[in-house]
């Protein structure tokens, strides 16, 4: 990891189109076609994860390990969604992130998202001796 380039300030970003496939009656979030609130964590994760994948190694990568967040508004199907992660804190190798959403219209999402950075090998490791 290349701690010293880890800084607060680095930005993220990642999108989707709202379709069958994130809506909150399909994934079972709620019973309407709207952007589920999950689909919208998932975005705003990954928005992290892009924050931060330039600096780590190959054998590294990063785990969610705690989020907050309030959906503030629907976004219907067909519409794109974009959210943003902002680096806020390094404490080794724990990244907290300050996190939002917008569709074409508005912010739909805000909150905080903390990332712990692993060692995917070892990671995978004790994860497959607790399925033994």
């Amino acid at each position: 990891m290349e701690t010293n380039k880890l800084k607060p300030g680095l930005i993220g970003n990642a999108h989707t189109m709202v379709d069958r496939s994130n809506v909150a009656d399909e994934i079972g979030s709620g019973e309407v076609e709207v952007f589920a609130t999950p689909a919208m964590v998932a975005l705003m994760e990954a928005a992290s994860i892009q924050c931060i994948k330039p600096y780590l190694h190959d054998n590294e990568t990063s785990v969610g390990v705690r989020i907050e967040v309030s959906h503030l508004a629907a976004t219907p199907m067909g519409m794109t969604v974009k959210a943003e992660a902002v680096l806020e804190n390094v404490d080794g190798r724990r990244l907290l992130f300050r996190v939002a959403a917008y569709d074409e219209k508005e912010k739909i999402g805000e909150g905080v998202h903390e990332r712990a950075i692993v060692q995917r090998d070892r990671f995978l490791a004790r994860v497959q001796a607790k399925g033994s």
